[in-house]
């Protein structure tokens, strides 16, 4: 860690970074993103700010964008505004016992996430990105995601509670300020017109995924629909 880290880690510290409220991820990335002089849980216009540096305002969240997005989408029409999402690349599963105290096991996921994880979320204000003031980076991460076995969890987790996520490291990170930086995911071998069919066979992604991604796209007015294929709409750039 050089000398401008570790000062602003240190006024981070001071300005109520790690505080009782917040999950580890979330204070942790703060940390990561801090530079001196950022100033941390600042009131503006009605809510409370993540972090405010000069006249940006930097809102970290990292899960559910539905509950963020009234916030930002009122923010933004008067404010620069730009947001952290995390995507976890790699996960270790920490077991802990019900006290919180120790820690009875640790195993890495055999699950790899991918950038194109972002449209998971994005999906919920893809329309944001149209506006001048917003602009949205993703950490690519390693992450330990702290389980307990209380039975008080979901189905898919076999009834474990997820107690905490801590960042490991940030192994990348991807800073998207306009609608047609996301045309990147459109491979270039990609004939136009093209379905979402097309962009599977193209991409090897899901057709969810494919999905997710097509729609963003036209709600960010990067794509237009074109035309039909049988059921399958078509899209250009």
């Amino acid at each position: 860690m050089d000398q401008s880290q570790a000062a602003a880690k240190d006024s981070a510290k001071g300005n109520g970074i790690g505080m009782r409220n917040e999950r580890s991820l979330h204070a942790a990335l703060k940390q990561w993103y801090a530079q001196p002089g950022d100033c941390f849980e600042v009131p503006v216009g009605g809510f409370v700010i993540d972090l405010v540096r000069g006249e940006q305002l930097v809102e970290i969240q990292t899960r559910n964008f539905t509950a963020i997005r009234q916030k930002l989408q009122t923010l933004v029409q008067q404010h620069r505004v730009h947001m952290l999402h995390p995507i976890t690349f790699e996960k270790w599963i920490v077991q802990i016992d019900k006290s919180g105290g120790t820690t009875l096991s640790r195993r890495k996921s055999t699950t790899k996430g991918a950038l194109t994880d972002l449209f998971e979320e994005l999906v919920r204000l893809p329309e944001l990105m149209n506006h001048d003031n917003f602009s949205i980076e993703f950490p690519l991460i390693q992450e330990e995601e702290v389980r307990c076995k209380d039975g008080k969890g979901s189905k898919r987790r076999k009834r474990e509670s997820l107690k905490d996520r801590r960042l490991v490291s940030v192994v990348s990170s991807r800073v998207f300020s306009k609608s047609t930086d996301f045309l990147e995911f459109l491979p270039p071998s990609l004939v136009q017109p093209f379905s979402n069919k097309c962009l599977a066979q193209a991409t090897g992604l899901p057709m969810h995924r494919c999905r997710q991604i097509t729609y963003c796209l036209r709600k960010m007015d990067a794509i237009v629909v074109v035309g039909k294929r049988g059921n399958e709409l078509l899209y250009e750039w």
